[in-house]
């Protein structure tokens, strides 16, 4: 990255959760596996026209409430010896897909979008960081509400929990800003967008949080990605030790969920946190998604919001 970035050749990058394992793809580097992306509009698709398959989750068989609840509990006792004050629990729920990956990447209606074809799909409603004329900014995504519910919008806002939730990731990516660029403040401060999908839509609220990066950014893209990974939205606060304690606690392996991919132009960059997740295995198919912990959350909203985030926003 930092290589191509210095040519300012344009390149796709996909970086996996423990920032472990890549695939950096350029006009002189193709990967043998077909790989398909869709980032706010720029595509390596060969047409616009969506398929005519509408892919459908027949069935989800998730973790049993008794085990989500033995993994809650282990993440609160943390957080009440303050070792964290924040923790996004994740889970891998094995789902029943009447279609293809391909077929979900190609319906499913997403800001970001990515196929690693035969290993795993993203529909990503979440921007990382973007890199425009030198200013870096990131978008983190913490509440989450069933947009049918009567008055939900004040209700996400209002709400003591997800609101102390925010303010910790928001404190966590302008800390994570800082090791990168200078003049680091937030610009917009929680704000609801509306993501659609077939069962239910869904208001989620983030903020933007930008930087100045030195002038010569283009020669040091990859250490300026490694520095701000494994994304704060998708781990927790202090970022460090939450993640030793999600390694202790959850039971698989998140692999490139929660990881980042994106794309670089040659003189800007747009990323996107690999949420909204179907990976494909010897077993079949899982759908990876989870929330943030803190010590106000109540288990049964939690477990619920884990399963609320199994869908594909098809409209």
């Amino acid at each position: 990255m930092n290589r191509l970035g210095s040519q300012k050749e344009p390149f796709l990058f996909i970086i996996d959760y423990n920032a472990e394992h890549a695939i950096i793809l350029s006009p002189t580097n193709q990967d043998t596996k077909n790989i398909f992306y869709s980032i706010q509009g720029k595509h390596n698709l060969p047409t616009d026209d969506y398929t005519s398959f509408t892919p459908e989750i027949k069935k989800v068989f998730p973790v049993s409430f008794d085990q989500y609840k033995h993994q809650f509990e282990r993440v609160q006792s943390e957080i009440r010896a303050g070792n964290s004050y924040l923790a996004n629990l994740t889970c891998a729920t094995p789902i029943t897909l009447d279609g293809t990956l391909l077929s979900v990447f190609l319906s499913a209606r997403a800001k970001y979008k990515l196929l690693v074809e035969d290993d795993f799909v993203v529909f990503s409603p979440e921007t990382f960081v973007t890199i425009k004329d030198g200013i870096i900014a990131s978008h983190p995504m913490k509440g989450t509400i069933d947009a049918s519910i009567p008055g939900a919008r004040e209700i996400i806002l209002k709400d003591e929990k997800e609101t102390a939730e925010h303010y910790t990731i928001v404190d966590l990516i302008r800390n994570d800003l800082s090791m990168v660029a200078k003049n680091v403040r937030v610009k917009r401060f929680r704000y609801v967008e509306e993501v659609k999908s077939p069962a239910k839509n869904l208001y989620q609220v983030s903020s933007e949080i930008t930087g100045t990066l030195p002038s010569d950014y283009y020669n040091y893209l990859g250490d300026v990605m490694i520095n701000l990974l494994p994304p704060g939205s998708v781990t927790g606060a202090p970022k460090k030790k939450t993640v030793e304690i999600l390694n202790a606690t959850e039971s698989y392996q998140r692999g490139f969920y929660c990881g980042v991919f994106g794309y670089f132009d040659g003189v800007n960059l747009d990323s996107a946190v690999s949420i909204r997740f179907i990976e494909k295995t010897s077993q079949g198919f899982l759908y990876k998604s989870g929330g943030g912990i803190t010590m106000y959350s109540q288990v049964e909203r939690e477990y619920q919001e884990m399963l609320d985030k199994i869908y594909v926003p098809i409209s």
